[in-house]
C-alpha cells in the first residue's frame, strides 16, 4: 500500500496498486504535475498515465440555492474567454461558461441560468464595461475599485506629465480607503479646476479639423463619471457586506493560468475539464 499526501492541499491518497484515475487527476490539475513527471513518479507509461488521467470525470456539480452577492468576471484562457460567477461569502465558483467575447448577454445568460437553479442575487460586482446598466439594474451594483483604478492608468499612464493628471490619478488611488462624499466632493471640485483646460482644442494641420487636446484626460474623467454612482455601492448596504473589488476571483484565475500555463498545448476536451475542475474546487 502506498500513501501519498498532496503538498498543495493537504489531502491523502492510498492506492494499493497502480493509481487511481482520481488521484492523477488531482496530481496533474492541482499540483500541476505534468505528464512526464507522473511517469517518473508512479513508474508507468505516458500512454497509460494519459488514458487514466481521460477516465476522470469531473463530478456533477449542483450549487445549493440561496440569495447571495455575487462577484463576476470573465478572463482569457489561452484561446477563449471565461465568465465565471463567484459567491465571495461562500468562497465558491457557483458558474463558468466558455466564451468567445465578452458581452452583456453572457452576463443575462449566467444570471437566468442561476435563478432557474435557485440562487438569486442580492447584489453584484463587477467591472462595470458591459452588465452594470442593463442586466443588474434592479439590484445594487459595485464597480470594482482595482478595475476603476486600472482604467485610469490605461488613460493616464502611472505617471502623467500633466498635472491635471496626475492629481486625477492621485485622487482614483484613495478610491480603497475614503468615504464617498469626500471621493464625490473632491472629485467635481477637479472637475471644476480644470473644466477650462480640458475644453482646450487642437487643429490638426492635415485636416484643419478642431479635436480635444487632452482626449485621454477627458476618457479618464468620463469612465469615473460614468461609474461614479456604483463606486460606493458596498457602503450604501453595510448589511449585505459587499465587496468593493472583484479580487475574490483572483485565486480562482491566478490557479487557473498557472496550470493552463503549465500544461500548454492540452488539447480541447482535456483544457475544458482542466479549467472546470480548478473553477469547481472549494476555496
Amino acid at each position: 500500500t502506498q500513501r501519498y499526501k498532496c503538498n498543495d492541499c493537504g489531502r491523502q491518497f492510498v492506492h494499493d496498486t497502480a493509481p487511481s484515475a482520481e488521484t492523477l487527476w488531482h496530481a496533474f490539475a492541482h499540483e500541476h504535475a505534468t505528464i512526464p513527471a507522473l511517469v517518473r513518479r508512479y513508474g508507468y507509461s505516458e500512454k497509460w498515465i494519459r488514458t487514466r488521467l481521460d477516465e476522470f470525470n469531473v463530478p456533477a456539480y449542483t450549487p445549493t440555492p440561496r440569495t447571495m452577492v455575487a462577484v463576476g468576471d470573465a478572463t482569457w484562457t489561452h484561446g477563449s474567454w471565461m465568465l465565471v460567477v463567484r459567491d465571495p461569502h461562500a468562497k465558491e465558483n457557483v458558474y463558468e461558461k466558455e466564451l468567445f467575447a465578452e458581452t452583456t448577454a453572457s452576463y443575462q445568460i449566467a444570471r437566468r441560468t442561476l435563478a432557474v437553479q435557485g440562487l438569486h442575487f442580492a447584489a453584484f460586482v463587477g467591472d462595470g464595461r458591459l452588465a452594470t446598466p442593463f442586466v443588474f439594474s434592479d439590484i445594487p451594483v459595485q464597480m470594482c475599485h482595482f478595475h476603476q483604478i486600472q482604467i485610469a492608468i490605461r488613460y493616464l499612464t502611472r505617471r502623467p506629465d500633466l498635472l491635471a493628471g496626475q492629481e486625477l490619478l492621485a485622487l482614483v488611488y484613495t478610491l480603497p480607503t475614503t468615504d464617498k462624499e469626500s471621493f464625490v466632493d473632491a472629485f467635481h471640485h477637479w472637475c471644476r479646476t480644470w473644466s477650462d483646460f480640458l475644453k482646450e482644442k487642437s487643429i490638426s494641420p492635415e485636416t484643419g479639423h478642431a479635436t480635444f487636446t487632452h482626449r485621454r484626460l477627458r476618457s479618464a474623467r468620463a469612465s469615473i463619471a460614468e461609474h461614479l454612482d456604483h463606486l460606493f455601492t458596498f457602503q450604501d448596504y453595510p448589511d449585505l457586506h459587499i465587496p468593493n473589488t472583484t479580487n475574490s476571483l483572483d485565486g480562482s484565475f491566478k490557479k487557473l493560468k498557472l496550470a493552463l500555463g503549465v500544461h500548454a498545448g492540452l488539447s480541447r476536451t482535456r483544457k475544458n475539464k482542466l479549467i472546470r475542475s480548478l473553477l469547481r474546487a472549494h476555496e
